[in-house]
């Protein structure tokens, strides 16, 4: 009868985790779909959009020249740097979570380190948690004046930055969901 050693750590492929669960998966969706409502409201807003909250000319007076194009090149890039940051929760549930693809230089085919997915992640659901939560409430909190009315506008502001609310602690649950099938595989 003979026996064999087990491998050494190093050596060890780690093995597939199972398939994340189906709330996970919509989840992860509903996050990074999150971002889409302000992005539009803000682009919107720099093309002359009636939104009812703030008007063009008052935006653009916060650029140079009021530009247009510059304030319009601002709301495109920070809806983009948002957009691309709520969709990284879909590597959370998605193959390239696990293996970097192949196509991205230097790293590609690359297991994805599974601690640092979870530890950026988690800090990535804290941060924009209390973000929002602290950006949404206590822009109502500190208003001048509760108006017991509310306008059109003020409806459509809240309608478009209120999914935001959702993004840390769905960022949050997905990564939760992601570290658990990691942790039993590792067990296995």
């Amino acid at each position: 009868m003979t026996t064999t050693d087990p491998a050494p750590p190093e050596s060890r492929v780690p093995l597939p985790a199972p398939p994340p669960p189906r709330w996970a998966v919509r989840a992860a969706h509903v996050a990074a779909w999150s971002t889409v409502p302000s992005g539009v409201w803000r682009v919107a807003l720099v093309l002359g959009v009636p939104v009812g909250v703030m008007e063009r000319e008052e935006f653009l007076a916060a650029f140079p020249d009021n530009s247009p194009l510059i304030g319009l090149a601002y709301v495109v890039l920070i809806g983009a740097v948002a957009e691309a940051a709520s969709c990284l929760t879909l590597g959370l549930v998605r193959p390239w979570g696990e293996v970097v693809p192949r196509w991205i230089p230097f790293l590609g085919g690359r297991p994805v380190d599974r601690r640092l997915a979870v530890l950026a992640a988690s800090l990535g659901a804290l941060a924009v948690t209390v973000l929002w939560w602290v950006l949404f409430f206590g822009g109502l909190l500190t208003s001048p004046s509760p108006d017991p009315g509310i306008s059109a506008g003020e409806a459509i502001f809240v309608a478009a930055y209120a999914p935001l609310l959702l993004w840390g602690p769905l960022l949050a649950a997905v990564t939760w969901s992601y570290h658990r099938r990691h942790k039993t595989c590792a067990k296995l």
